[in-house]
């Protein structure tokens, strides 16, 4: 740091500056600091920084996988966000088992971040007592099921989700229906019910199949099983566009017309839902949004303000009807 101070013409504390970005330096001078250090190659000693200053401007983030297109687009938007602030992001992946995800718990208590994210409830909601002696906030995001009253929650209100897509079907004139559904998903059923209900129509727990796996074989599997079972049904819906894509394929090798023979509506508006044919009507997710209001608390509370307050902020989900849906003829 001396020599690319001697180099730039400025003080240590200058270039100390320039580097942490906390304290405003003048853009010619901080250009000049920026261009000693490509000539140095330069590389600060991140470990020592992080001694003397008690931040290692690190966040964790916790995902159940970065395998979909949701948690994929999701652990890029938090990135892209705490880069605009001087952070860099440490990922860890559940893949949806429970031991897993509480020894990553239990190893990140112990390591030098500043905060910690965690992004969806699969397999973590019975371990986030390891968290009650962190000295970093905490905040979760993408959390379906009901969180611990500890943490600040910023999610999406799912259950409007599913509502709108049993809307969508109603206000095409379909009365019956199937489901395809994760677990997890409770509240998206729940929510595609109410439309349903509020047109005095039943979706019985026979409508609703559960698939192996969330995934575009599981998706096929349970679509092949519910219209074997429900024929006369004319439309489904799907709780992860995943699921939808694979149903889509089963419609295919079943010989129904989608969207002539079968609507399908699907929820989570990833790209691969956009590209299938029939480009898939989804529930699309304020993913960007999410991220970037996780963050801003986050970063409120490392940064001296306030402690978040531990509510639950609900952010809502849109529909966007695309060729997967049409009106009942």
């Amino acid at each position: 740091m001396q020599d690319v101070a001697k180099r730039a013409g400025v003080t240590k504390q200058t270039v100390s500056n320039v580097l942490s970005g906390r304290v405003p330096v003048r853009p010619i001078t901080a250009a000049r600091v920026r261009e000693a250090i490509a000539e140095l190659g330069y590389v600060p000693n991140l470990v020592a920084r992080s001694l003397a200053t008690g931040s290692s401007r690190t966040v964790g983030m916790f995902v159940p996988t970065v395998s979909t297109a949701f948690y994929a687009g999701l652990v890029e938007r938090v990135e892209d966000v705490l880069e605009e602030h001087g952070y860099r992001l440490l990922l860890c992946t559940t893949r949806r088992d429970g031991e897993r995800a509480r020894r990553h718990l239990a190893g990140l208590t112990s390591r030098s971040v500043d905060a910690l994210l965690i992004a969806g409830d699969e397999g973590l909601t019975d371990h986030l007592s390891l968290l009650s002696r962190t000295r970093f906030p905490v905040v979760l995001c993408a959390w379906e099921t009901r969180a611990p009253a500890r943490f600040p929650v910023v999610t999406i209100d799912y259950e409007h989700g599913g509502y709108l897509a049993g809307r969508h079907l109603r206000s095409l004139g379909h009365e019956q229906v199937t489901v395809l559904a994760s677990p997890a998903h409770g509240p998206r059923v729940s929510g595609f019910r109410r439309a349903f209900a509020e047109d005095g129509l039943d979706v019985p727990d026979s409508a609703v199949y559960l698939a192996p796996e969330p995934s575009f074989r599981g998706g096929m599997s349970a679509a092949e099983e519910a219209m074997r079972a429900h024929p006369s049904s004319t439309a489904l819906f799907a709780t992860h566009d995943v699921l939808a894509s694979g149903a889509l394929e089963a419609a295919r090798g079943m010989r129904r017309s989608v969207p002539g023979d079968l609507s399908v509506v699907a929820h989570d508006d990833t790209p691969d839902g956009v590209l299938a044919p029939p480009a898939l009507t989804s529930v699309a997710l304020p993913s960007r949004e999410m991220a970037r209001e996780a963050i801003r608390l986050l970063l409120r509370e490392i940064e001296g303000a306030q402690p978040a307050d531990p509510q639950r902020r609900l952010l809502l989900p849109r529909l966007i009807a695309r060729d997967s849906t049409s009106s009942l003829a």
